[in-house]
Formats: C-alpha cells, sequence, structure tokens
C-alpha cells in the first residue's frame, strides 16, 4: 500500500527494533527488495547482530533521518514495528539517568543465568508500577528498571513518563487494527512463510559465524527459539514453529496495548476492508492540505 500512495513522495523511517540487524532478514520480515527500490527505507541492516540497541539510540537516529528527510522536500513516514520505539520518538523518554556501564554489566552478570520470570519476580518486590508495566518477556527493560534502581537507589517508576507528545512536528498517526481471530491467523501463515523462504538456513548460518543466544539480535522472536537451554536437545522445526506462533502472538497482544496508549491514532480496520487504502489515501491528503504541505 505504502508504495501506491507515496512512491516518489516519501521515505520510510523503520521503528523495528531489530530491522537494524545485518543478516536477520527472514526473521525480521524485512521489506523485498522491490519495496525498497521504490521507496527508501532509513534505520534498516545498519549494526552487527552482536551490537546493542536501546530506545535512546533510535530516537536520536530517527531525529536525524526525519532532518534529513524533510530537507530534501520529501514526506518522513515512521514505521513500525517495536511500539516502545515508536511512542518514545513521539513522547519522548523518561528523565533516568544515563547509563552506567559498570552498573549495566554488574546487573547482566548478576542475572545472565536467570529465566526472565525470575527476573521479573526481583523487580516486583522493588518496584511493582515498572513490573506491571513491562512484557514479561522484555529482558532488556526488566534488567534496564533493575539497573535504575541500582544505580539510583530509586524505583524506575520514579522517573515521570512523558503524556504529552513532542511539539517540534506536526504528526499524524496512522494505525491499523485487525480481529483478533484474523491476527492469529496471519501470523501462523508469516511463521509458515518465513520457514518456507528458509528461516532454519538462515540461522544455520548465523551459528555458523558464531552468532550466540546472548547477542542482541539472537534474543529477537524468530531467532531465540533455535537455541536450546542448557542441558536440553536441540528443538526440532515443528517445535520451533510453536514457539514463534506462541512469542509472536503475546508481542502482538503487548504490541496493541502500547499503541492504544498513544494519543490521536486515526485506526483503520485492514481485516480485508477494500475501503481502508482509499481512507488512509484520503486523511494523508486532508493532513497535508491542512499544514500547506503539497
Amino acid at each position: 500500500m505504502l508504495n501506491t500512495l507515496f512512491a516518489g513522495s516519501a521515505e520510510v523511517i523503520s521503528a523495528d527494533a531489530l530491522q537494524v540487524y545485518r543478516g536477520l532478514d527472514i526473521g525480521t520480515a524485512k521489506p523485498e527488495p522491490s519495496i525498497l527500490s521504490e521507496i527508501p527505507h532509513h534505520l534498516i541492516d545498519i549494526l552487527e547482530y552482536t551490537e546493542p540497541f536501546n530506545i535512546g539510540e533510535y530516537r536520536r537516529l530517527a531525529d536525524l533521518c526525519v532532518s534529513d528527510v524533510l530537507s530534501r522536500g520529501k514526506l518522513p513516514i515512521i514505521s513500525g514495528g517495536t511500539a516502545y520505539y515508536l511512542k518514545g520518538w513521539l513522547m519522548g523518554l523518561p528523565a533516568t539517568p544515563p547509563a552506567d556501564p559498570a552498573v549495566r554489566e554488574a546487573v547482566e552478570r548478576k542475572w545472565r543465568d536467570s529465566g526472565n520470570d525470575e527476573i521479573r519476580f526481583a523487580l516486583e518486590a522493588i518496584d511493582p508500577v515498572a513490573a506491571g508495566r513491562i512484557g514479561a518477556q522484555d529482558r532488556y527493560r526488566l534488567l534496564r528498571a533493575l539497573e535504575v534502581h541500582e544505580q539510583t537507589g530509586r524505583p524506575l517508576s520514579d522517573f515521570p513518563v512523558p503524556d504529552v507528545p513532542r511539539n517540534d512536528y506536526t504528526v499524524l498517526l496512522l494505525g491499523l487494527k485487525r480481529d483478533r481471530e484474523e491476527l492469529n491467523r496471519r501470523i501462523e501463515e508469516r511463521v509458515d512463510q518465513m520457514l518456507k523462504l528458509g528461516l532454519a538456513q538462515e540461522v544455520a548460518d548465523l551459528r555458523a559465524h558464531g552468532a550466540r543466544s546472548d547477542y542482541p539480535g539472537m534474543k529477537a522472536i524468530g531467532y531465540r527459539e533455535w537455541f536450546c537451554s542448557d542441558g536440553e536437545s536441540e528443538p526440532s522445526v515443528k517445535e520451533v514453529r510453536e514457539l514463534i506462533i506462541r512469542n509472536t502472538r503475546r508481542y502482538a497482544k503487548r504490541q496493541m496495548t502500547f499503541f492504544a496508549s498513544l494519543p490521536n491514532v486515526r485506526w483503520f480496520d485492514a481485516s480485508d476492508d477494500p475501503y481502508a487504502p482509499q481512507g488512509i489515501a484520503e486523511t494523508v491528503s486532508e493532513f497535508l492540505t491542512k499544514n500547506g504541505i503539497t
């Protein structure tokens, strides 16, 4: 749909936390070359999967991209992706102190051999509010909350989360929604398509080049499921398929909760609605006209 509406006049800034990694193509469902050839995309394939990436760095890079796209007279479209990143770009970040590398290393070392449930339980004891906000499998944010408490002696929830959108840009928020049953079906179809396209071989190649389960990119859904825990046998393709479907469904549910918290979103029903693209095109056209953009 994007290539039909915006080819030649817009550029996409990805808000996907995993498409930033080179080599993670099938499992992150990166745009097809035909789409990339029609509409330039930014913040894709910019890091090695061994490198950490966080919301603060995303916001900095996305701002640079937005400024660059606007300077060339094009319309920047931030497309997610990762709702946490999109919300962070739009609303700003809590006024937490900059990360202390020594504290971060100590926290990661302490919890290296612990499961996410154990980490979440520990966080609930010192900051139940933050624990309730963070997804059960969002290991990075769980550890970040523990890190903030270790560094400051204060719970992460003590640092206010901005609730007013930034005012340096005029932003139009568009959202696509689907019926839950249809969404679950499409998730299954997507996982089957990724396996058909060679996800198993992609992961095998990554592992052959030294990829480990503790690397940032390998913690993504679609990749982490291929790694066995200590003492466990390697999972079968069938087992991996079921895990990816389960984890993706849970992730989609959390994402929708995040997206629903954004203000003034114009929602469109993408459940086989033939008028959705037309409605989106009309909404964008009205927005551009109202703001004097041609």
